[in-house]
């Protein structure tokens, strides 16, 4: 989908087109515009494919001080983002949906979480 904010306008249905955001991307102006006019916002490859919860950095130093998986610190740095937010990651297995639904129960502190927006 080739527009801008301002093309977009009213929006009747709970998607907009196939529009494909990262916020790694640039997707920042979209999600504030979300925000604003109280539109569900659902990040494409909100977890980047596995790069955000891969090994090492600080979503992995914040994995191990929670206790959690690198995906569930992710999962909860994306919630926090904005009450918007709506992430949906993949999964292949009960126990994996409970792990990702457990991720929504995470409090991340300040630090963790701008530290995690400095990789995102």
């Amino acid at each position: 989908m080739n527009s801008s904010l301002p093309d977009i306008g009213r929006v009747s249905t709970s998607q907009i087109g196939g529009l494909e955001i990262r916020l790694a991307r640039g997707g920042e102006d979209v999600l504030e515009y979300c925000s604003r006019k109280a539109l569900g916002f659902i990040p494409w490859f909100p977890l980047a494919m596995g790069q955000l919860a891969a090994s090492g950095g600080p979503i992995a130093d914040a994995a191990k001080s929670h206790g959690a998986t690198s995906g569930q610190i992710a999962l909860a740095w994306l919630l926090r983002r904005s009450p918007v937010m709506l992430p949906i990651p993949g999964t292949s297995s009960v126990s994996h949906l409970e792990e990702d639904i457990a991720a929504a129960g995470l409090v991340l502190g300040e630090a963790e979480f701008a530290t995690i927006g400095t990789e995102a």
